[in-house]
């Protein structure tokens, strides 16, 4: 089925909604006629979002700043989508962060930061909207990464996060199945968001680059837009896959994982992915 066909009329909430991969998603739902609930840390550019949507003035949009990492505001903002527009469709778990830095010179403390983002924003969302999707029959789309699939120096605390994502997902997505409810684990390759350069820095990766370097460099391989990275996404929710990949560098990423699922880290590095450490 198409998107249009699929998420015309129906409530779909999406977090991380002020820039990149959330932004896109939440202008092509618009554009198919779903009824929005967005939100972000960002309330400012929240608004420019609904504006490019061409929502700025509607009904059909439900815009407030949240933070996925309180626990108590995710329980308060289920109960108010549902009040203002009645029981959600679907979920897209988008917001997300990233940091640079070996694991022995990250403080717990950024490993706790990423994990309360990455991985307990997603289950919190989970948990809080499960009765209204389970009413709905609809969904829950939860942005994992290629990093969730393959490990890479200087992301431990990145990969541990979207590993965590994707195996919570994937359990979800068993346990709902006889609820009629879909769960899908996104992986995106390099999207060209402004993620690598809003990046935190615990400690700058051992190859004589400076931060802005490394961030040019990914850049250059960030190949899929993220107006692409939304159509994906929405393509596999609208279809139910399990597992939506984005992008040909994240296709050939898992392929090698597949192929080599103890040696793919060297096998990447020949191929030029191991020179970043984003």
């Amino acid at each position: 089925m198409s998107i249009d066909t699929v998420f015309h009329d129906k409530i779909c909430v999406v977090t991380g909604a002020a820039s990149g991969i959330g932004r896109a998603t939440a202008i092509r739902l618009a554009k198919a006629g779903a009824v929005l609930a967005i939100s972000d840390i960002n309330e400012d550019d929240l608004q420019e979002t609904a504006k490019l949507a061409g929502l700025e003035k509607s009904n059909r949009v439900l815009i407030d700043r949240l933070d996925v990492a309180d626990g108590d505001a995710i329980a308060a903002y289920a109960d108010h989508v549902k009040t203002s527009l009645g029981d959600t469709d679907y979920v897209f778990n988008i917001a997300g962060l990233t940091r640079l830095g070996r694991f022995d010179q990250t403080p717990l403390s950024s490993v706790e930061k990423i994990m309360d983002v990455n991985f307990w924003g997603v289950v919190r969302m989970c948990k809080a909207f499960l009765p209204q999707v389970k009413a709905t029959q609809g969904g829950f789309t939860n942005i994992s990464s290629i990093f969730g699939i393959v490990g890479y120096a200087g992301q431990a605390h990145y990969c541990a996060s979207k590993f965590a994502v994707r195996g919570f997902s994937e359990t979800l997505a068993q346990e709902l199945k006889q609820d009629g409810v879909f769960v899908g684990s996104v992986h995106p390759g390099g999207v060209a968001t402004n993620v690598a350069r809003n990046a935190e820095v615990d400690a700058l990766p051992d190859t004589g680059q400076s931060r802005d370097e490394l961030a040019d460099d990914f850049d250059e391989l960030a190949i899929t837009s993220p107006e692409k990275a939304a159509k994906i996404i929405l393509n596999g929710t609208a279809k139910r896959k399990r597992r939506i990949i984005v992008g040909r560098d994240a296709r050939l990423v898992q392929f090698i994982q597949r192929l080599f699922p103890v040696a793919y880290p060297n096998v990447l590095a020949k191929l030029s992915f191991g020179k970043l450490e984003v």
